[in-house]
Parts: C-alpha cells; structure tokens; sequence
C-alpha cells in the first residue's frame, strides 16, 4: 500500500447547529438510531455520513432505498449493517460478511461461539506450486441459535466473488449443518466453506497437505 486516504465528514458548516443536529465531534459524523433517524425526529442521514457505520457506496444505496420506502411506502424494513458483504482487493483477495471474530466475542461471548477454519490450496495454484498454506477460511457460529453463521471470512483468489454468493445465504439464516448438507463444487475454493470440522477452541492442525 503506497498511501491510504480516508474520507471527512463535511458537517461543519453546513448548519446543522442551527436545527439542533448533533454531530461526533471528534469526526464530525452524525450519531442516528437504528432507523438512520439523528437527534432531531425529522432529519435523517445516511451513507458514509453515519457514524459508526460501514463507508460503502452499495450500504447508502440500500439505506436509501429502505428509508424512501418507510417514510413514503408504508415499509418497516431496515437497512442490515452487519451482514454487509465486503472485500479488499488486495493481490490475495479477503472477504467478509458479518462479524468480525473479536467483535462476536464481545457480543455474544466466547463460550457461546464455534469457529471453523482451514487452510485451503486454490487448484490454479498446483501447477506453478505456489504454497499450499496461504489461503484461509473461517466461519463464526453462535452455539444457542442452532450454530448459524453470524462470521464469515476468506482469503484468497476471487473472494470477492466467494463472499457475494455466501452471503445470500447469511441473510438467509445458514447454520453449519446447512453448509455440511451443501454439496461442494470440486474442485473451487468456496469448496472448503462445506467441509470444515476443524473448530479454533480444539487446537488442532489445519495445515493442508495435498489437494
């Protein structure tokens, strides 16, 4: 990475004071419920402008629509922050959908949590004999609510695309038995989400040995 630039929040002087809006002052991004709703019961805000929220143009087109619908449409359906399918495109992709494994911890506890992994080896890789133990997958289960999937994480080639199909079925509700009763596509990498059984808590070795 060469340089990173993040985004300001341009809050400042466009007179939200003066209608009493209420900004994080430490960011200048605006605090609102769960509803894109701020302090003050007739303004709302939404995309990269929300504070604690995911700066994503697909996430403040989505929360765009849903609030048009509830304020015009009749709807109650809310925009979902937290199963927000994502990737970085770095040379080894990783993708993501849901909680981060620190962030299921500190919500649901580490006693009510099962996680997968593995390694894996991407077939285009055995040719030229690239490592074998470089791409990862991980999924976070919650043990009380029939282990469904509330993490899902990979790294490796095309995760973005592996990331966008898995997370249809997140918001769906998958739980690990589902994803052991999915037939596996042989060989790819999203493959490896269907065959899991190793969990972090028994400590056993995840290094792969073949293909």
């Amino acid at each position: 990475v060469l340089i990173a630039i993040g985004r300001d929040a341009c809050t400042r002087s466009i007179g939200l004071e003066t209608i009493g809006v209420k900004i994080n002052e430490k960011n200048g991004k605006v605090p609102v419920n769960d509803e894109e709703q701020t302090n003050v019961p007739y303004v709302y805000a939404i995309g990269d402008i929300l504070d604690g929220k995911l700066e994503l143009t697909p996430v403040a087109i989505q929360a765009g629509k849903l609030l048009a619908r509830r304020l015009y449409g009749g709807s109650s359906t809310k925009c979902d922050y937290i199963n927000v399918p994502t990737t970085v495109f770095t040379p080894l992709e990783y993708g993501s959908c849901g909680l981060a494994e620190e962030k299921a911890i500190e919500e649901y506890g580490k006693q009510n949590l099962e996680v997968y992994h593995s390694l894996f080896w991407p077939l285009e890789w055995t040719v030229p004999g690239r490592d074998n133990n470089t791409c990862y997958a991980k999924i976070i289960c919650s043990k009380h609510d029939n282990n469904r999937v509330i993490g899902f994480h990979v790294l490796g080639p095309n995760a973005g695309e592996v990331t966008q199909g898995f997370a249809a079925a997140i918001k769906c509700g998958l739980t690990k038995e589902l994803l052991d009763e999915t037939i596996g596509i042989h060989p790819t990498c999203g493959e490896v989400f269907t065959t899991m059984d190793i969990t972090k808590s028994s400590g056993q070795d995840i290094t792969q040995r073949g293909c």
